[in-house]
């Protein structure tokens, strides 16, 4: 569309913008969404990875029937919907002869035009044409539903494979880490994946998530046709396990450090503490894959072993009062965001992870600012 028309700006906050994400979609437009890289690159890539491409044809902008050119050569045309203001319709009263109008080359094409009085009305059929639109894609479901987010079997066999071998250590308690990028289409060789991993640690903790061991060989990653995968178990019964396929999906399961200290226990900051961890490893990871981003991320914490539990903290924040959590032994949260937001967001991320988790323990709540300075310190390096 044309940039800088203060109408047509107005055109994109009112309509676009709400009908796209009405439609379960996150509405880009490269002015306000590119990433510093040459506009040329930037338009080029949203066009070839985005669902939906909307080209208002208003005011006759070269540029927009270049993109629309593009995007059909692209075989996106299924993905295109052309928008325009109604006086340049042939048809409309308000058509003035030698006014903008709408060019032979796609004057036969179904456009939806729009009256600037009414935007109310062209928001609401434009959603419509977009849900429409939406479920005949092959990436959608007969009942315009997106496809599923998770890749299950992949997670059910990992998971298997990692709670077997947390049984054998005698540990029940532990955490989970899952993560996949749904909206990308990187497909990274294992040794890129293990070059990945290894810059992805973060070693603030001691023990960090995703460690890597080489010294031991049978701790070492291994690589498989699909990605990467390595178990680690250790004689003072701390386990961890965790995978990265080729398309950047992740999964880890690791016992709970608290089994370590005192048995029976949910520490409070440790728990902040790695899901901070996990939140950062994350974008570690994806920058280490060269992900985008403003590339969508969703990220999910599990937490096991919980039942008969009491929660409590490191010696450094003891609680004066007993919390407990007599019936429910698991816990899962999921939060979905974007690469370039999880450090801006991290501390209210790792609050809506953490507040399902702590609140099985007869309502225990923590304070925003005693979370906000866990977060902070680690970020800084300290452990508190």
């Amino acid at each position: 569309m044309q940039i800088g028309n203060t109408d047509l700006d107005n055109v994109f906050t009112e309509v676009f913008v709400p009908a796209s994400k009405n439609a379960g979609l996150d509405p880009k437009r490269v002015d306000k969404h590119n990433e510093g890289r040459l506009l040329k690159s930037e338009i080029v890539n949203f066009i070839s990875e985005s669902d939906i491409i909307i080209a208002d044809l208003t005011n006759e902008r070269p540029n927009c029937y270049l993109e629309i050119g593009y995007a059909m050569g692209l075989d996106k045309f299924r993905n295109l919907i052309l928008t325009a203001r109604e006086d340049h319709n042939h048809d409309s009263p308000n058509y003035i002869k030698g006014g903008p109008k709408i060019h032979f080359d796609l004057s036969g094409y179904d456009i939806l035009f729009w009256d600037p009085k009414n935007l109310i009305e062209f928001r609401e059929e434009l959603e419509k044409r977009i849900k429409r639109r939406l479920a005949t894609l092959p990436s959608f479901s007969e009942s315009g539903s997106f496809a599923p987010t998770w890749d299950e079997e992949w997670i059910a066999k990992n998971r298997e494979l990692a709670t077997t071998g947390l049984k054998k250590t005698g540990n029940t308690g532990y955490m989970e880490m899952i993560m996949t990028l749904p909206d990308s289409k990187i497909n990274v060789s294992q040794a890129h994946l293990l070059q990945a991993a290894r810059s992805s640690e973060i070693n603030t903790f001691g023990w960090p998530i995703g460690v890597i061991m080489t010294n031991v060989e049978e701790f070492r990653p291994k690589a498989k046709a699909d990605g990467i995968v390595a178990e680690i178990s250790t004689k003072d019964k701390r386990y961890d396990y965790w995978a990265i396929r080729k398309d950047g999906s992740y999964y880890f399961l690791q016992s709970l450090f608290e089994d370590t200290q005192e048995p029976n226990s949910i520490f409070f900051n440790t728990r902040i503490v790695r899901i901070t961890e996990g939140f950062l490893y994350a974008v570690r990871l994806c920058r280490s894959l060269n992900v985008q981003p403003d590339s969508r991320l969703i990220i999910g914490f599990r937490h096991g072993g919980l039942k008969g539990r009491n929660i409590s903290a490191t010696p450094n924040r003891r609680l004066f009062r007993l919390y407990g959590n007599d019936r429910e032994d698991e816990v899962y949260a999921e939060v979905d965001t974007t690469i370039e937001k999880v450090e801006p967001d991290l501390v209210d991320l790792v609050q809506q992870i953490t507040t399902p988790l702590f609140v099985i323990f007869d309502f225990f709540e923590i304070q925003k600012s005693i979370l906000e300075e866990i977060v902070n310190n680690f970020v800084n390096g300290k452990v508190t």
